[in-house]
């Protein structure tokens, strides 16, 4: 966990081009009324082209009109991705009806194993409208480098396991980058944060 949050905030950071002075730096970077980092206007995080668990081509355009939470992880990851998952789903029963405005997005970080059936299952398990995209190594490694999105394989004896950023990323209705959010935070700050990108959209 020590090495994600310095490879999330090494990323936040350097996408905004600011220089970090302790943890400081991030609070005074926080927008009053929302409880994640604002990065609206961020020259990065711009294109997400990837294929969901069915097969299908997948672009944030097809999301238009809905807000849109993008996670990076793998289907075996022991404790951070369900973690995550479950504070998604979470999340939108706390939305009600307004969730139906929102879609999960899942980018696996671990294509070599994490097969779209695999993928299916994981998202069921968690909310059936979440989707899970994957990709060649090559169009997964220019996903997570658009996101400032740090992973590596870590050897555990015959097989390995995956080191990797745990933050969450919320794009409004009109498909712009707009919030990071930490893996520490609530899903109360999460929701509280969706629910203005939604309110916006109204306006």
């Amino acid at each position: 966990m020590k090495m994600q949050r310095r490879a999330w905030m090494a990323a936040a950071l350097l996408g905004l081009g600011w220089t970090l002075s302790g943890c400081d730096a991030v609070d005074k970077a926080m927008k009053p009324g929302f409880k994640g980092l604002d990065i609206t206007g961020s020259p990065w995080g711009k294109q997400l082209e990837l294929t969901d668990q069915n097969g299908q081509r997948r672009s944030l355009k097809d999301f238009s009109g809905k807000v849109v939470m993008l996670y990076f992880g793998f289907v075996q990851c022991p404790d951070v991705c369900p973690t995550a998952l479950n504070r998604a789903s979470e999340v939108m029963r706390a939305l009600g009806p307004d969730a139906q405005r929102v879609q999960l997005l899942f980018v696996t970080v671990d294509p070599e194993r994490d097969t779209p059936d695999m993928l299916k299952e994981y998202m069921a398990a968690f909310d059936p409208s979440f989707l899970a995209l994957t990709g060649t190594a090559a169009e997964i490694r220019k996903a997570a480098d658009e996101f400032k999105i740090y992973y590596k394989q870590i050897p555990t004896g015959s097989s390995y396991t995956m080191d990797h950023t745990a933050s969450t990323y919320l794009f409004d209705a009109q498909g712009y980058l707009r919030i990071m959010l930490r893996h520490e935070q609530t899903a109360d700050d999460y929701a509280s944060d969706i629910r203005q990108l939604l309110s916006e959209s109204k306006s």
